[in-house]
């Protein structure tokens, strides 16, 4: 029996290791194209991209991980089951919940490494994330670098540029500025330079003209100008700079939260605890994942007809753990004295798979998916 624990951790380990790692690519390649358009398309270049693709790799790892153990220990029992190596075991005298041991051996060893994500490498990723994200929600001067092409920096902002010198002079300049609703300023120019001050980037214009039109009274004003300062540090976008958020946040932060953390995030206490708990509690669904995977597929027994209907009652079992995880995050952030709650989905998940597991001991139902 120790040999076939080995063997059976072997293949679940091997089956797990494929599904992580094409789920991972899958989910990285989808979320790295929009990622890809969004920097490209505010003047960054491509080793920003892979920076901010390297840090959001840890939370999409931590995302797949419980669905990779799912799906590998259904694949592992269901070809077990169909090559009759479950049913040779058991007629040999091993029970359903002796085999038990080795799945949850299994999803104890993906719960590992998902609590150090979820504790230590996705909070500090994210930090990291933040910070380069609000660097780069400031650094107007990179959205503007960009000659030959019509960029819109900001809501309401066009800007063109037709050459840039290799002194970083501007040449033949466009900025059309349409964020109030009544009135439209256009500037041209045939030369500008991009300054920094203490009050922050100023684009600076020389040999132009600005144009003011106002809806009301349907006037074009114009106006020659030989120097004129356009102060665009006025572009960054405040919805890009955001107070801390939680998960950002270190475990110890969460669960001990002070006013004043409280007051800058602008979170209840109910919310900074179920946070801090659920990252304790989410590895445990690698452990539910597993055990509902076995439990369920252990069901139907041997079946020349394979077992589609076990799996189908499998997905829909994991549906049904998130969709409860998700119900009692909501509950949980209510009211901070329910954060117990946040192990709940995990607990019923191992229920459900050890109710299975019983029901599959059954003497009479094992000779049963032994004469099919």
């Amino acid at each position: 029996m120790q040999r076939f624990d080995r063997y059976l951790l072997s293949q679940l380990r091997t089956q797990f290791g494929f599904f992580a790692l094409v789920l991972v690519s899958v989910y990285w390649v989808n979320n790295g194209l929009s990622l890809f358009e969004q920097l490209i398309n505010d003047g960054q270049s491509a080793l920003v991209f892979l920076e901010f693709a390297v840090l959001i790799l840890p939370n999409m790892i931590l995302i797949v991980l419980p669905i990779a153990a799912f799906a590998g220990t259904v694949q592992v029992v269901n070809r077990m089951t169909r090559e009759s190596e479950l049913v040779v075991i058991q007629a040999m005298g091993c029970s359903p919940w002796r085999l038990a041991r080795t799945v949850l051996v299994f999803g104890l060893l993906v719960a590992l490494p998902l609590a150090v994500l979820n504790h230590v490498l996705v909070p500090a990723s994210r930090v990291q994330l933040d910070e380069r994200r609000a660097e780069i929600a400031q650094d107007i001067t990179a959205r503007f670098l960009s000659e030959g092409k019509f960029l819109h920096p900001a809501k309401g902002i066009t800007f063109y540029i037709r050459e840039i010198t290799e002194s970083g002079e501007l040449r033949d300049i466009f900025l059309s500025d349409r964020r109030q609703a009544d009135r439209r300023m256009t500037y041209t120019a045939s030369r500008a330079l991009l300054v920094q001050d203490a009050a922050g980037p100023k684009l600076l214009m020389f040999d132009g003209m600005a144009q003011a039109y106002t809806e009301e009274d349907k006037r074009l004003s114009t106006a020659s100008f030989a120097d004129f300062t356009y102060d665009i540090g006025a572009l960054i976008d405040p919805d890009k700079i955001r107070p801390p958020k939680l998960s950002v946040l270190s475990t110890s932060a969460l669960l001990h939260p002070t006013e004043t953390l409280m007051q800058q995030t602008g979170e209840s206490r109910a919310a900074f605890l179920y946070e801090g708990h659920s990252r304790s509690a989410q590895p445990l669904l690698a452990v539910a994942a597993a055990m509902i995977g076995y439990g369920a597929l252990l069901i139907g027994g041997f079946s020349r007809f394979g077992l589609s209907r076990q799996i189908l009652l499998a997905i829909v079992m994991m549906i049904g753990v998130n969709l409860l995880s998700n119900s009692i995050g909501d509950i949980v952030r209510r009211d901070a004295s329910l954060w117990p709650m946040t192990y709940l989905p995990p607990l019923v998940g191992v229920a459900i798979g050890a109710a299975m597991i019983w029901i599959s001991s059954w003497p009479g139902r094992r000779r049963r998916g032994a004469a099919r």
